[in-house]
């Protein structure tokens, strides 16, 4: 692996349905990274400012209807590209993402039913400068909705997401398909339905392969 010595980092988003295991593996990642010399900015949406981790929870525990919900996600999301994702990337440091606009194409798009160019559109104001930011990498950490939810179920309660059933979560997978499908260069699809080690294999090929 060769860290960014000049010029711009490199941005890796982890994907996937509540239960899946992305989250669990990002302290892994972290650690494998910075054992390769790499500077690396660790963050989550909605979240990563203040202001963002704000309205994330509000998005996560207060009711309202799609459109507030995209909105606020989107804004969540336009103030951590200003104050965390694009200056990191700008001195050279990588960034870890737990989720990324990806998330709300197959939340608010596929399990909402929200409006797809209205999404595009939001994308387009919050990623498309300046500065213009679009993930190097995305894994996405697949896996049914049933046994995501038997995992959630497992170890915690549920939140304004996560207590939408099974149905909800398998459009939410169907929209994650449909943008793997539109970006192959950068989608890397796991298979998140394997054990916890053999996932963390997957994850480490993906990143030898895609970073050397």
């Amino acid at each position: 692996m060769n860290p960014s010595k000049a010029g711009r980092g490199r941005f890796i988003t982890l994907e996937g349905i509540d239960g899946a295991g992305k989250s669990s593996h990002l302290p892994a990642m972290h650690e494998w990274l910075l054992a390769r010399g790499v500077d690396v900015v660790l963050s989550r949406e909605p979240g990563g400012t203040p202001l963002a981790e704000t309205l994330r929870e509000l998005v996560l525990h207060q009711p309202m209807d799609a459109l507030t919900e995209a909105l606020l996600v989107f804004a969540a999301r336009r103030d951590h590209v200003q104050q965390v994702i694009a200056p990191a990337l700008a001195r050279g440091a990588w960034v870890l993402c737990d989720r990324f606009t990806d998330a709300s194409f197959a939340y608010q798009g596929g399990g909402r039913g929200f409006d797809g160019n209205l999404l595009k559109t939001l994308e387009t104001w919050v990623q498309h400068g300046p500065p213009e930011v679009q993930p190097d990498l995305t894994l996405w950490f697949d896996a049914p909705a049933a046994l995501a939810a038997a995992r959630r179920a497992a170890v915690r309660a549920p939140d304004r997401f996560e207590a939408q059933d099974e149905a909800f979560f398998e459009r939410v997978r169907a929209g994650y398909a449909v943008r793997a499908a539109g970006a192959q260069q950068r989608f890397v699809v796991l298979d998140a339905a394997c054990s916890r080690d053999e996932v963390w294999q997957q994850v480490q090929a993906a990143l030898q392969a895609h970073f050397g």
